[in-house]
């Protein structure tokens, strides 16, 4: 019989801090069934762009209908992949250049499924969640809508 999961809080205000990162894989210290973590981290560039260098971008969402989008993927992904654990954490309002906006923490325990479900994961949340970025462009700071690639 399917586990069904309750749904988890992924949305954080402003950039994720490397300590948040720390903390969350210190937490799973005690866990030891799990042989392997996948993480990833979405890293905020600063691209230059016509009109100047990316400095940021500010993430807004449909939150309720993308936490429903992150809630399936992450349902998908436990039935899909043997899996232990799996967090999500992605940004919402301005998160400068050089600063994380996205975190996956996927733990199972082996490697194999770990890092697939990770690439699955990341894949299925830039294709299907409801999370749109302006990037904060040059040094007028103008907005242009971000590409999702």
């Amino acid at each position: 019989m399917k586990k069904i999961h309750k749904p988890k809080k992924v949305f954080m205000q402003g950039p994720i801090s490397p300590q948040f990162v720390a903390d969350a894989i210190a937490k799973h210290q005690s866990k030891v069934s799990i042989g392997a973590h996948a993480i990833f981290l979405g890293q905020i560039r600063a691209d230059e762009k016509e009109e100047g260098i990316v400095t940021g971008i500010e993430y807004s969402a449909y939150e309720e209908m993308a936490e429903q989008s992150f809630h399936e993927i992450r349902e998908d992904a436990f039935s899909k992949f043997d899996l232990t654990c799996l967090h999500i954490y992605h940004s919402l309002g301005i998160v400068p250049a050089g600063e994380i906006s996205l975190f996956v923490f996927v733990s199972s325990a082996h490697r194999r499924a770990a890092f697939e479900a990770s690439e699955y994961i990341v894949d299925e949340i830039k294709n299907k969640v409801p999370i749109f970025g302006k990037e904060l462009v040059g040094p007028t700071g103008s907005y242009v809508w971000k590409e999702n690639k």
